[in-house]
């Protein structure tokens, strides 16, 4: 008789897991090429914002500035020692707020061309009239800025054609390119320096303009007429609107008369007095 042995089941097949070895990563051929190009570019870059060779030299003007110095712009913008800036390392809008502060400068846009030139294109304000003060004459602007003195060069034909105040009162000694005119004074000074001989009725070459301690503002005929007083002036009591009743007044007081008037006091619009020769 045949024995039969019990057979065992399992449940599952363990099978035993291979290990995977993972190569480690080359480089390839590209990516040494990258790295390479990256580094160039890293050596490039310093060697250009560190040579000599890019230092800034040159200034271009885009116009020829009528009333900027172009040594205070060179010194401004660095130029002043034998090498200036790296063309590279120049930031131009730093360099613009700082021309921006010259007196005559209104607008100002600097550009950097290579190899070694700075491009500046500048607008500058433009005079209505001139300022004395002494030997000395500064240009006003519209605003009562007094920002340059007169050109001594192709704009100077046209600086001595402005009309002109001459201000002999001791304050004037102090003033300066980037000072501002009292805002009355302004007005008065440009109403009266707009002044012609035919507007008051005159036969005089011409009318000189000057302001003092003694009289405020007067008017004198040129070459050696009579002189007109109009005063002082503040904006509460005897404002610049005053003016032009007193040049229809003093256009009266002379009429017939003005080769004998020697000195006319306008008090008002209204009230005046003249004495002869």
């Amino acid at each position: 008789m045949a024995i039969r042995l019990p057979v065992r089941r399992t449940t599952g097949h363990v099978r035993p897991q291979r290990r995977v070895r993972r190569a480690s990563p080359r480089l390839s051929p590209i990516r040494v090429a990258a790295g390479l190009v990256m580094l160039a570019a890293v050596l490039l870059g310093y060697g250009l914002t560190a040579s000599s060779s890019f230092a800034v030299r040159a200034v271009e003007f885009g116009a020829p500035p009528a009333y900027t110095d172009e040594a205070a712009v060179r010194t401004l913008l660095g130029l002043d020692a034998a090498d200036g800036p790296n063309i590279f390392r120049v930031q131009t809008d730093v360099l613009a707020a700082r021309l921006r502060a010259l007196p005559a400068v209104v607008q100002v846009a600097v550009s950097a061309r290579l190899p070694d030139v700075l491009r500046v294109e500048l607008t500058e304000r433009r005079p209505i009239m001139r300022w004395q003060v002494g030997d000395a004459a500064l240009l006003v602007d519209a605003t009562g800025m007094l920002f340059a003195v007169p050109p001594s060069g192709p704009g100077a034909q046209a600086a001595t054609s402005l009309p002109a105040v001459v201000d002999r009162r001791a304050s004037a000694a102090a003033l300066r390119p980037g000072d501002r005119l009292d805002p009355l004074d302004l007005d008065v000074a440009t109403r009266l320096a707009s002044l012609r001989p035919a507007d008051v009725g005159s036969a005089a070459s011409g009318l000189a303009v000057a302001v003092d301690e003694t009289d405020g503002f007067t008017v004198r005929a040129l070459p050696a007429g009579w002189t007109a007083v109009f005063g002082f002036y503040a904006p509460d009591l005897r404002g610049p609107d005053l003016v032009p009743g007193q040049v229809r007044l003093l256009r009266s007081l002379l009429a017939g008369r003005e080769a004998t008037v020697a000195r006319v006091v306008l008090a008002s619009d209204r009230s005046g007095t003249y004495t002869t020769r």
